[in-house]
């Protein structure tokens, strides 16, 4: 998933790279190195199931992918309106890949909206699967259509196949005692039959799912599985599919083990569960409910049976209040939120400075100000993470950068915050959240020893000879305080948000003492050991990408393209924040012009322009969505030659 060598297939639209014709009158199969298909429908039109499970066959054969879900802001808009699509999009290969894909060569649309909403992002000579079904006049004027655009020569530069896919899933389940609406809902089946004879995909995994998923309605089990059966036999049979696909397993593209697919929030639940096992802690999440970050309190509330307690709060401020204590009380505490929530937390989070007490704080990052674009991607609450308390209450700042990776940041969060005894902030987002690429499971040895030892006894000697406990005694090496657990004899201390005197954790007013304490504290978070940040550079380079978060792989696939053109460009991504690696002052000095890409408008830039005084360029895109790679490919060439 990371290999830099470039492929010709991060350059261009998927490339036929064999054909195999079948004796009798058999159909075509075309092998090709990689595909981009994105679903779209009305958002009751089931199109991120569908992806799901393209997506988990695709998987399961063997193929490197990348996925996109685009989710309706509105919790139901109303049906065939262009606010209400929902879209699924799937880049898989046979080789290394590193972003959902620029430009879909599929696109299935299931009415008017989906195809309106979806077709300027489509190269000349994409395939378009419609529902010929929903194209009614009342459903085209709804979306502007004067005319429709199945008969007025607009998509005559497309490769268009007009498919009835609700008449044929009604005709498909006649013999099922279901009423005509009720049958309908399967269309998303019989289209997902189709796609999947059309590249290949696995069948086996898909009926299994549905005989699960509807285990205890079984009868509509078997409609489903009807219906798909029917749409991959559609394929087979019908003139209007010549050609099929292969896609070949991407054998080279990953290091030995085991993998399966994984979005973002369940590698960071998994993470979290695997941090407290490695620590030997129960994990407690206390959260309140809030998009694209409650997946994991779902996942976390599965796992009981690892010493998992989750607390869904009746707000934001509860919920990271119960974490603290939890925390407090010796466990390994974790709060979820996005945005909007990280505000409302900022008081507490202030408090778990103060305090000097391990606590995650998981943001989900969506698109603002306020609520915002809930459903939506950005990386805008970099400064908030930063600077957003009162006081200087520093924190250290983690970002993971693929959907897989989202495991690891959490492994690497626990450790900051366990060793150093400090809330530690997460920084994932929308984009990573929801999408998902394959993730090798790791084996147990190569998981990090996270063990604390709690205090259990004096830590001090006073004048007199008296041995007494200093809950503000630190270690030497991380300016760690000990961990006391609450109701140890002999270790009572005090708590609070009021200053503490240094050593005895008394309250002081004391202005040296304050001074000295807050020194104290930075100091701590500034000595955290981080690893140095690692360059992928090319000889004579003079121009530097510098990324963080989910700007990763559009910015790697823009790298890869502009080498294999003939351009010398380097790129480091940075995981950590705060503090920033050691070497990052030294690496900017080697390259003549710095360019930073972010969905904000310039915070990285703005805290890497403050602290090292590098005149580091901005690219910036809030629009909701990720980076294209075309499109940083083209920027990043402009800053080569500029």
């Amino acid at each position: 998933m990371t290999s830099q060598v470039s492929s010709p297939a991060e350059q261009a639209d998927a490339a036929v790279v064999g054909e195999q014709r079948k004796p009798g009158g058999a159909k075509d199969v075309r092998r090709l190195d990689r595909v981009i298909i994105r679903f779209a429908g009305d958002s009751g039109d089931g199109m991120q199931l569908t992806g799901d499970r393209f997506t988990s066959e695709t998987a399961t054969f063997g193929n490197d992918l990348s996925t996109l879900p685009n989710f309706p802001a509105e919790i139901r808009a109303p049906a065939g309106t262009l606010p209400g699509v929902s879209s699924f999009q799937l880049h898989f290969a046979d080789h290394d890949i590193l972003t959902p894909g620029d430009a879909p060569n599929v696109l299935v649309a299931m009415n008017p909206a989906a195809l309106k909403a979806n077709i300027g992002d489509l190269p000349r000579g994409a395939e378009i699967i419609v529902n010929t079904d929903e194209f009614t006049k009342r459903a085209l004027q709804k979306v502007g259509y004067a005319a429709s655009p199945l008969e007025d020569g607009s998509l005559d530069g497309y490769n268009l196949h007009p498919v009835p896919l609700t008449t044929l899933t009604v005709e498909a389940l006649k013999e099922f005692d279901l009423s005509r609406k009720e049958a309908e809902r399967s269309k998303n089946m019989f289209a997902l039959g189709l796609l999947s004879w059309m590249y290949h995909r696995p069948t086996e995994g898909t009926e299994k799912f549905l005989r699960s998923k509807f285990a205890k309605k079984p009868h509509i089990a078997e409609a489903n599985i009807a219906a798909f059966r029917a749409g991959w036999n559609f394929g087979e049979t019908t003139e209007d599919f010549a050609v099929s696909y292969e896609v070949a397993p991407a054998a080279q593209a990953f290091p030995v083990g085991t993998y399966r697919n994984i979005s973002g929030n369940l590698a960071l639940a998994y993470g979290l569960v695997t941090a407290s096992r490695q620590a030997d802690l129960p994990l407690f999440l206390g959260s309140y409910p809030i998009t694209p970050a409650s997946d994991i309190l779902h996942e976390l509330s599965k796992h009981k049976n690892f010493g998992v307690r989750t607390f869904q709060a009746e707000d934001e401020i509860a919920g990271i209040g119960a974490a603290l204590g939890a925390a407090f009380g010796g466990s390994l505490a974790v709060t979820t939120t996005s945005g909007p929530g990280l505000a409302l937390k900022s008081e507490t989070i202030g408090l778990a400075v103060s305090l000097e007490l391990p606590l995650l704080v998981v943001d989900i990052q969506r698109g603002g100000p306020s609520t915002g674009l809930p459903t939506k991607t950005e990386q805008a609450d970099l400064l908030q993470a930063m600077f957003g308390r009162n006081g200087e209450a520093p924190v250290p700042v983690v970002a993971p950068k693929t959907p897989a990776d989202c495991f690891d940041a959490a492994l690497d969060a626990a450790r900051i915050a366990l060793t150093y005894r400090t809330p530690v902030l997460l920084l994932s987002d929308g984009y990573l959240a929801n999408g998902s690429e394959p993730w090798r499971i790791p084996d147990l040895d190569e998981l990090p020893d996270l063990r604390v030892q709690f205090a259990s006894g004096p830590n001090h000697t006073l004048d007199d000879g008296t041995e007494v406990f200093w809950p503000y005694k630190r270690d030497p090496q991380t300016l760690a305080r000990p961990w006391a657990i609450p109701g140890t004899p002999g270790l009572e201390h005090r708590i609070g948000g009021i200053e503490k005197q240094d050593g005895t954790g008394n309250i002081s007013y004391d202005p040296a003492n304050h001074d000295f304490m807050v020194r104290t504290r930075q100091a701590k978070i500034d000595g955290i050991t981080v690893p140095d940040l690692e360059v992928d550079d090319v000889q004579g380079a003079r121009t530097l990408v510098l990324g963080w978060g989910s700007t990763y792989g559009p910015i790697t696939a823009a790298v890869r393209r502009l080498r294999a053109a003939g351009e010398l460009i380097a790129q480091a991504h940075l995981r950590h924040l705060n503090p920033f690696p050691a070497n990052l002052g030294s690496v900017l000095g080697q390259y003549d012009k710095v360019v930073i890409p972010e969905m904000n408008l310039g915070q990285l830039a703005t805290l890497i322009r403050a602290k090292y005084l590098v005149d580091a360029d901005s690219y910036n895109q809030v629009n909701g969505m990720p980076f294209k790679a075309e499109q940083l490919a083209t920027a990043l060439k402009e800053a080569i030659h500029d």
